[in-house]
């Protein structure tokens, strides 16, 4: 063989090597594929999430926000329409006291860093993947390149003569196994730092945002769950409260 063939080792390799570069091959198009999934939902999410702080930008109240919330997509429109729900769906009472309003704040936080952590997560999905093949295809291909070596020499010490080009060819064809190790994992670290780093960013638009929200939604004039069902029991004192309970302030 006077020249480098690519497909030498699926025409003459053993099933070990065949299996090593086809291993290869698929965390290499695994790779690709998944970074242009994610770069284009990143895109998706930063123009997304402009309009969504735009929008609230230029909203003077909060019912103002939460209708404009209506028309919004991506994370932080999610985030804040969590937010919203969560102080629509409080079922305590809200009288002005400062152990009510603790009550409130933490059910609305707590649902809105449920929203943020289901977001984040959402944005993470590959991650494992492109972590994956950068640790492991540096070793597959060692391993394709220690057993190509392997059955190169068993098949050399064989023959009556040896040559340069009879050494050549089959060693180098196994070292191909290593270049091809190196060539899946160095893009999938790569990619995998781009996205981390997108992502801490992400999370510090979403603390900001989330920060925000929860005090525009607390130092409104909206009526969180039923603090209105329970000023009209205290008004009529015959009424029963939700599920026939007794409740104390």
């Amino acid at each position: 063989m006077n020249e480098f063939d690519v497909f030498y080792v699926f025409r003459h390799g053993d099933p070990l090597l065949v299996a090593v570069f086809l291993l290869l091959l698929v965390m290499s198009l695994a790779t690709w594929a998944i970074a242009a999934s994610k770069l284009f939902t990143l895109l998706g999410v930063r123009r997304d999430d402009r309009a969504t702080l735009a929008a609230f930008d230029v909203s003077q109240t909060a019912p103002d926000f939460r209708d404009a919330l209506r028309r919004q997509r991506g994370p932080l429109a999610a985030i804040g329409q969590e937010a919203f729900a969560a102080f629509a769906d409080y079922r305590g009472v809200r009288d002005g006291s400062d152990k009510a309003e603790q009550r409130l704040d933490d059910h609305v936080v707590r649902r809105i860093r449920q929203a943020m952590d289901r977001q984040l997560l959402r944005m993470q999905a590959g991650n494992i993947i492109l972590a994956s093949v950068g640790a492991l295809a540096p070793f597959v291909g060692l391993l394709g390149t220690v057993w190509g070596i392997h059955g190169a020499l068993i098949d050399i010490s064989q023959e009556a003569a040896v040559s340069m080009d009879l050494v050549a060819g089959p060693l180098g064809e196994a070292l191909v196994a290593t270049a091809a190790g190196l060539a899946a994992a160095i893009p999938a670290v790569a990619f995998f730092n781009i996205f981390n780093r997108s992502q801490r960013l992400l999370h510090q638009d979403f603390e900001a945002f989330a920060h925000d929200v929860h005090a525009l939604l607390m130092h409104s004039d909206l009526t969180p769950g039923n603090a209105r069902a329970a000023r009209d029991r205290r008004t009529d004192p015959h009424a029963l409260p939700e599920n026939g309970l007794h409740q104390g302030d």
